[in-house]
């Protein structure tokens, strides 16, 4: 397969932790906005079968295994390319949510720490700007082995008390202005946040992740136990398997080898909490 990232681009992604590619998707955005819609509409609206009320976040997951165009995603030449240069040929799909966020989102990590490497591809299905919620990034704090980004991850959730910088104003912060049709890639260790956003911003994210080797395949296990907590029972959703081809399979096979217990603790987390989780 052709590789979909230059040289260049795959050395800005590993040394500042993410990527901004404007355009990718532009041919087909449209059909993608359609999808988006199309399954909140079939889920209520919201969250929970709930209609957005624009004041705290709605979150459907697994949201592209959802619908069949956008579980043909990961068969998309330019999605399936870019993971492909980023985690590997046999890389894994490893869930996605859809969302209509509501005011800011605080600088943090999707989780820190994860020594195999974890990415998300972001739509934002809205122009966006620095002003009105676009996605802002932390360049290099994705390193686990870096003093820089083992301060950040310290300190960044007291930046006021720290540093006398509030959220917004975080230097050295880059705002990733966009444009729906653009993609937004970046590591999970690495901090970002939103601010500005209006009670309706619509995006939806990919998550993938290299193939987990045996001696760290606890590890896997215990990233899948955190989906309990949005009361699902297998990691991926019944179109998502339904229409996959054999090379999409490929990216789910190690995912439905290893999710066995999610059923069990998703029961468990049904009883404890009111709500599955917004994210």
């Amino acid at each position: 397969m052709p590789k979909l990232l230059t040289r260049q681009q795959l050395a800005f992604f590993d040394t500042f932790g993410y990527l901004c590619l404007p355009g990718l998707m532009s041919d087909v955005i449209g059909d993608v906005i359609h999808a988006f819609e199309q399954v909140w509409t079939d889920r209520g609206g919201g969250h929970d079968g709930k209609p957005h009320d624009g004041e705290r976040r709605s979150c459907i997951v697994p949201f592209i295994d959802q619908h069949e165009r956008l579980c043909a995603l990961l068969d998309d030449p330019r999605i399936n390319g870019l993971l492909v240069d980023l985690l590997g040929s046999d890389y894994n799909y490893v869930g996605s949510d859809g969302n209509y966020y509501a005011g800011d989102t605080a600088w943090h990590s999707d989780g820190w720490g994860k020594t195999v490497r974890f990415v998300k591809i972001a739509f934002y299905l809205d122009p966006l700007t620095r002003n009105t919620g676009c996605l802002r990034v932390i360049p290099g704090s994705h390193m686990l082995d870096d003093r820089f980004a083992r301060v950040v991850q310290d300190q960044i959730r007291e930046s006021g008390r720290n540093w006398g910088i509030e959220g917004k104003d975080l230097l050295p912060g880059v705002a990733l202005e966009t444009r729906p049709g653009d993609i937004a890639v970046f590591n999970h260790n690495l901090k970002h946040a939103a601010f500005g956003g209006s009670a309706r911003r619509r995006m939806f994210t990919i998550n993938c992740s290299q193939r987990f080797p045996e001696e760290r395949i606890e590890d896997f296990r215990n990233y899948i136990s955190g989906h309990a907590r949005f009361w699902i029972d297998r990691l991926y959703g019944e179109t998502m398997v339904a229409t996959a081809g054999p090379e999409r399979r490929i990216h789910l096979e190690q995912g439905m080898a290893h999710d066995g217990h999610l059923a069990g603790l998703a029961a468990k987390a049904k009883k404890e909490m009111p709500e599955p989780s917004r994210g």
